[in-house]
């Protein structure tokens, strides 16, 4: 592997974003020329241009954190499940699931698959998988998704054959088979220097925060890859990931941000590809603590938001509005909610309600994700216009996700992909553990509990519709926009899915990709 002609654009210092912080749902994409315009190809090798983690990376599939450690997961390891483009789980390794009638316990049955050496994926490698996961000494990001698992009394009833008994009645059970780091590894498995996984690649060589080689995987359940070989490699900087396209040193770029795209646009030299509404972007405000302890207030706020101006300023227009809900496209989404609008008037009044005028608050930002500070700017001057002074508080990038979970009372805020039942579950219940809006309602938890026992979908549908008008009409997400996420590609790129958020299946597909 010749890897002098990377050094100009290689690149180790500092973190990327989150890898759950740059997603939504139902993304969609302009044709460009990396849809499938023809038959596949065979062979070659694509180079993949991605923000890495220093030194210290490691290719332990429970580890992942930042987007290049899931790309470089999930072309070595397979989950049970993973998410589709509107965030539905759809099977993986798991060939079917079925819950018994009270919801608590599900019977998963595996496919026939294989791990890299040889030896078949069995039910003792998925318990040893999720109880690895879940080891309460390890801090592996996925324990949280896995917590409604009794791992304790579930049980292997064939090679093939999983019973997972659950803590409670679960409707949404899937999910956790599709979790974020949920990757399944081969029983005893613990040393990752040279993994083995049952993914469509095998590992070949990795030099952390420089580059992980891995070749065509013959054997793979779902059909081999079209390339020969992929080399993920690390470049931290955008100008860095775009120059290695331009130069001719990579083949594909992950995360551009939308003024380096319409710089790059129809000029022939690299083909950009937009997925439309993936990144759910907005404020919290604390519900628990004033001003916004009183509804009326938080009513006023939705009201001063002129989400149209938010969108084109902060994001540069390569997004579209929201509505203050989570998820739009996605799964149990209330797309007949009215479109909430500016209304200044309306909110002036809400705030004399509530003894609120002349209101100053803090809001806090961080130039810890794209338009972060601009839109902090744009609603500084929109709440103005209603008599509400903001005054803007820039905080530190590498601690602003852990300083406002509790502190403060107004902040920046951006959500990746997730299924909205994931977003309630970890952020909007009393006991939730990353609740940034501190909304903490009794009747509100009971509702999704019913949720999650209910066997009838259109039941489910209308309680979840019923817990997100109610987070509509005074919760504490003032939800302003959904940003497109954007890749680039060398124009010999094809296969590229056009409706994939990231952290879903066909994100980051290499095995699907070709060169034409």
């Amino acid at each position: 592997m010749n890897q002098l002609h990377r050094r100009s654009f290689l690149v180790s210092t500092g973190a990327a974003a989150l890898a759950l912080t740059a997603a939504g749902c139902g993304a969609t994409s302009t044709p460009t020329s990396t849809s499938a315009d023809a038959a596949p190809k065979q062979g070659g090798r694509l180079r993949a241009a991605f923000a890495g983690g220093g030194t210290n990376e490691t290719l332990d599939p429970h580890l992942a954190n930042l987007f290049v450690d899931a790309a470089r997961a999930k072309a070595i390891f397979d989950k049970l499940a993973d998410f589709g483009p509107d965030l539905a789980a759809v099977p993986r390794l798991a060939e079917n699931w079925e819950p018994n009638p009270a919801l608590d316990a599900w019977t998963v049955k595996l496919r026939k698959a294989s791990f890299h050496d040889g030896r078949p994926v069995t039910a003792e490698d998925v318990l040893y998988s999720y109880r690895r996961i879940a080891d309460p000494k390890r801090a592996f990001r996925a324990k949280a998704s896995l917590e409604p698992l009794d791992l304790t009394a579930s049980r292997a009833l064939d090679a093939t054959t999983i019973e997972f008994r659950l803590k409670r009645p679960y409707a949404e059970f899937p999910n956790v088979l599709a979790a974020f780091g949920a990757y399944i590894v081969p029983k005893d498995a613990d040393d990752f220097t040279e993994p083995v996984g049952s993914g469509p690649f095998r590992f070949v060589s990795f030099k952390p925060g420089t580059s992980l080689l891995v070749k065509r995987n013959p054997d793979y359940w779902e059909g081999a890859p079209h390339l020969d070989a992929l080399e993920i490699l690390v470049a931290n900087e955008e100008s860095a990931r775009v120059s290695a396209l331009l130069g001719g040193q990579a083949d594909y770029a992950h995360e551009l941000n939308p003024a380096t795209a319409r710089a790059h646009e129809a000029k022939g030299q690299i083909d950009i590809v937009r997925l439309r509404n993936s990144a759910m972007q907005g404020f919290v405000m604390k519900t628990d603590r004033a001003p916004f302890d009183d509804k009326r207030v938080r009513q006023a706020f939705f009201l001063i938001a002129d989400r149209k101006e938010l969108v084109d300023g902060a994001l540069s227009g390569a997004g579209e509005i929201g509505n203050d809900v989570f998820g739009k496209g996605c799964q149990y989404y209330p797309a007949s909610l009215p479109q909430r609008a500016q209304d200044l008037e309306r909110a002036k009044a809400l705030l004399r309600e509530a003894g609120a005028e002349n209101l100053t608050v803090t809001l806090d930002t961080s130039p810890v994700a794209a338009g972060f500070v601009e839109a902090a700017g744009i609603f500084k001057e929109q709440a103005a216009k209603a008599g509400v002074s903001v005054e803007v508080k820039v905080g530190n990038k590498d601690t602003y996700w852990k300083d406002i979970l509790d502190a403060g009372t107004f902040a920046s805020y951006r959500s990746g992909a997730m299924p909205i039942e994931s977003h309630i579950s970890q952020r909007l219940l009393t006991k939730s553990t990353t609740n940034a809006t501190h909304w903490k309602r009794p009747d509100f938890d009971d509702l999704y509990t019913q949720a999650q026992s209910a066997r009838d979908p259109a039941a489910r549908t209308a309680l979840y519709e019923r817990m997100q008008r109610r987070l509509h009409d005074e919760g504490g997400f003032l939800i302003w926009g959904f940003a497109d996420w954007i890749v680039a590609t060398a124009p010999k790129v094809r296969g590229v899915a056009a409706d994939a958020p990231a952290n879903t299946l066909d994100w980051a597909r290499f095995d699907k990709l070709w060169l034409a």
